[in-house]
């Protein structure tokens, strides 16, 4: 069934939708990142705007950025059971017609539980289902369609069920997959100098008139503008490391990262928290050094140019299958010496630059919210 999904349900669950109750189970914490939830909100935006009423049960606690999505789009937060059995009572209660789960903490046997009390189940999974027990499971990472499946269930696979958000979508022209984003042209004027930075470091010497960035700094014309974030919640602590890998580089730049803590930053460097515009922030970019999480397949969408790392096992099945293509440079795990020749060679370089964003633009079309809706809304 996998790849027949879309064709024998496209336009699936209209009459079901209308007054149809779904909840999401996912948690935010300090150590496992906002991934989950941004997928899952994306989600919820195709379902509400079908008429489906959505509830989130879990424990936003590890981020206030988190909790504020689901209030500016009034998306109701309840507390959720731990245990399987206690979950699927909740469900019964809130009287939903089915429930998806996002997460690596929660107990192997919370899907059959939830099946066994009649709640249809839709898991979002990234390679292993772990232990989870669904009528249907998703897996949106680049050529899952292509591993073996031996699980039971119908599963989406691959970039065609990608869950993107509203914010996401208005600025990729969802009617135009494959269109790359066109960024603000600088002024052809001649590359300003630049000067010695902290610990023998550039930074770049403001320029009237050329763009400004997150931080209210004047960027460079002529010099690559970085974004740097990993996640909502930088649950690694990694974002200083790789802005002082980006020093390292002795290039020219202009950056902004996104980070929850703040820290000590070179000039040339914008350190902002978790905010709305960071989609925004993506298509303003040059290169954006990111993890190779839920939000690479955004940058796709948007046609932005990304450099990756992981900091998560589980994100090593989008880095390695999007770093063998081509569509993303890789830096490694760790923002060492290779990481910053990488780095080096991506910010002197437009060309390459380019030729990432080009490899990587109309993978995701941005239709697979719209899939996935159709299909759970079936279970219905």
């Amino acid at each position: 069934m996998e790849g027949a999904v879309v064709g024998a349900r496209a336009g699936a669950g209209g009459d079901a939708a209308a007054g149809a109750r779904v909840g999401v189970r996912c948690d935010v914490t300090a150590r496992g990142g906002a991934g989950h939830l941004v997928r899952c909100v994306a989600l919820a935006e195709e379902l509400t705007g079908r008429g489906v009423e959505v509830l989130f049960l879990g424990d936003l606690s590890g981020s206030a950025w988190a909790r504020a999505q689901l209030t500016a789009r009034g998306l109701p937060l309840l507390a959720a059971p731990r245990d399987p059995a206690g979950l699927a009572r909740l469900a019964v209660e809130l009287r939903l017609g089915a429930m998806v789960l996002d997460s690596y903490e929660l107990p192997p046997g919370t899907g059959a539980a939830l099946r066994a009390a009649g709640v249809p189940v839709l898991a979002i999974v990234d390679g292993d289902p772990l232990g989870q027990s669904a009528d249907l499971y998703l897996d949106q990472n680049l050529d899952a369609e292509l591993t073996p499946w031996p699980h039971g269930g119908e599963r989406l696979a691959g970039l065609r069920y990608v869950l993107l958000r509203d914010a996401v979508l208005r600025l990729g022209g969802r009617a135009r997959p494959g269109a790359a984003v066109s960024r603000p042209a600088r002024a052809a004027v001649p590359r300003p100098a630049a000067a010695a930075g902290p610990a023998g470091g550039l930074r770049c010497l403001g320029v009237a008139g050329s763009g400004e960035l997150a931080g209210g700094s004047r960027s460079c014309a002529g010099v690559a503008r970085v974004l740097c974030f990993f996640g909502g919640t930088d649950s690694a602590g990694v974002a200083p490391r790789w802005a002082e890998a980006l020093r390292r580089t002795g290039v020219p730049f202009q950056a902004t990262v996104v980070s929850p803590e703040p820290f000590d930053a070179p000039d040339d460097v914008a350190v902002v928290p978790p905010t709305d515009r960071l989609p925004e922030l993506m298509t303003e970019a040059d290169l954006v050094v990111t993890a190779a999480g839920s939000a690479v397949w955004e940058l796709l969408h948007l046609g932005v140019p990304a450099a990756l790392t992981w900091v998560a096992p589980n994100q090593l099945i989008g880095y390695r299958a999007l770093v063998g293509r081509g569509a993303a440079a890789g830096l490694g795990r760790e923002p060492g010496e290779a990481a910053v020749g990488a780095l080096t060679r991506l910010l002197a370089d437009p060309a390459a630059r380019d030729d990432l964003a080009r490899r990587g633009s109309g993978l995701v079309d941005g239709r697979g919210r719209e899939r996935v809706a159709d299909a759970l809304l079936a279970l219905l």
